[in-house]
């Protein structure tokens, strides 16, 4: 396969030019704003649960206080508000069932809200690190440049990942996030080999155990990503004057539809109390300030943390699956199609037998990425390994882009294949 790849000119262009754009990425992100405590930075980060997802996800650049400080994180966070917006504002909906030229003008809106939430998000993380004394006090021409720095950066980002989906392989948004959580693990197994040396069994047997979870994981993953339910659907069609036949096909409904979103969903909820609570700890006011500090250990306690992630993360799943499927508009598809699921009735019938699989099965992928989100806490407290902290929500954002991006490969070479012979 890989003399395949490098044999057909245009797709060993489109490779190169994917790992020299990753590569850019990950040098900007090591690129540090000036002005601030490296060493107490990273220390907060890695103290705090909710904050050190969040620069996993970011690929450490919080933490490196880079200047794609924020990553495409609001480049995400515009793109889920316009999809969701298409399920409320007509003329949105409107524009996502208009084709090539409605995703076009609903990409530019995209791109343009991406720019005020980039500075409204830089702003109050930047709030945030100097009330625990992190970034010292600036001018305001200091926070201006820092804040379009940041927004800077994330359009940078935001263009670059565009680059890779046009002209590279794959999606280049998620692989900008899955080499951003893949970065942190040469340092984590650097560790993990630093604490081997020491020779403590209860280690090696922590790490022995951390890596056959590792590979469960990866296995369930590619299983529950891959696993869809087949609804057989039969489609009428008139061959020729009084002769009638049907075609056989059939509806997949995947068990995972809403794909990470909840977890994102979820996260986003859980870093509002602790952001708050972070801030208002300075405060003068007494029960403010004792308020502030119940919220934020509460927040770091492992075990209420882990509850209220997996409950938010069942929650969200069960939400956006229902705005992503909607059960009466598949049904008057298949209507107007001139298509009907054996032994069921076309209209409400066919509405309440959708509803009903479509519970079953958002049940099964809720219960899953509810697993896959907590399982960090679970393995560091079966195994008592912090070195390692690749989590299930890393490996399934992991699986999801090598998976994805292994199909396009595969399907450009077949493409080669058949126009050869």
């Amino acid at each position: 396969m890989l003399r395949k790849i490098w044999e057909f000119k245009d797709i060993r262009k489109k490779i190169l030019i994917t790992v020299f754009i990753l590569l850019l990425t990950r040098f900007l992100a090591h690129v540090p704003l000036p002005g601030v405590d490296l060493e107490r930075m990273q220390s907060f980060f890695s103290q705090n649960q909710v904050f050190g997802l969040l620069n996993m996800f970011s690929g450490g650049t919080m933490s490196n206080f880079s200047i794609i400080l924020m990553g495409v994180g609001p480049y995400i966070n515009a793109s889920i508000l316009f999809q969701l917006l298409g399920f409320i504002v007509p003329s949105i909906e409107q524009l996502q069932k208009d084709g090539e030229s409605g995703r076009q003008k609903i990409t530019q809106w995209t791109r343009l809200a991406t720019v005020p939430l980039a500075f409204v998000q830089g702003y109050g993380m930047l709030v945030l690190l100097q009330s625990q004394g992190i970034i010292p006090s600036w001018t305001i021409f200091d926070l201006m440049v820092m804040l379009i720095s940041i927004t800077a950066g994330t359009m940078i980002l935001m263009w670059l990942g565009e680059i890779i989906t046009e002209s590279g392989v794959g999606n280049g948004m998620s692989m900008i996030i899955g080499l951003g959580i893949l970065s942190g693990l040469p340092a984590q197994i650097r560790n993990t080999g630093a604490l081997l040396e020491s020779g403590d069994t209860s280690k090696i047997i922590g790490v022995i155990i951390f890596c056959v979870i590792v590979v469960l994981t990866i296995a369930a993953v590619i299983f529950i990503q891959e696993g869809q339910r087949n609804v057989p659907v039969t489609y009428a069609r008139k061959m020729r004057q009084g002769v009638n036949a049907a075609t056989n096909s059939y509806l997949p409904i995947r068990v995972n539809i809403a794909g990470v979103i909840p977890i994102i969903f979820a996260m986003s909820i859980l870093i509002v109390p602790g952001v708050v609570a972070k801030y208002l700890e300075t405060a003068k006011t007494g029960w403010i300030t004792a308020g502030a500090k119940f919220v934020t250990e509460a927040v770091n306690n492992e075990i209420v943390y882990g509850v209220l992630y997996f409950l938010l993360v069942v929650a969200f799943t069960y939400f956006y699956t229902s705005v992503v499927f909607k059960p009466s508009q598949i049904a008057e598809n298949l209507q107007k199609q001139g298509g009907f699921i054996p032994g069921i009735r076309p209209g409400t019938e066919t509405i309440n037998y959708l509803h009903k699989i479509i519970l079953r099965i958002t049940f099964s992928g809720a219960l899953f990425l509810g697993i896959i989100a907590v399982l960090p806490i679970i393995v560091q407290s079966a195994t008592n390994i912090t070195t390692l902290a690749l989590g299930g929500t890393g490996i399934l954002i992991v699986v999801s882009v090598v998976t994805e991006t292994s199909r396009q490969i595969n399907s450009q070479v077949m493409m080669h294949t058949y126009d050869r012979y």
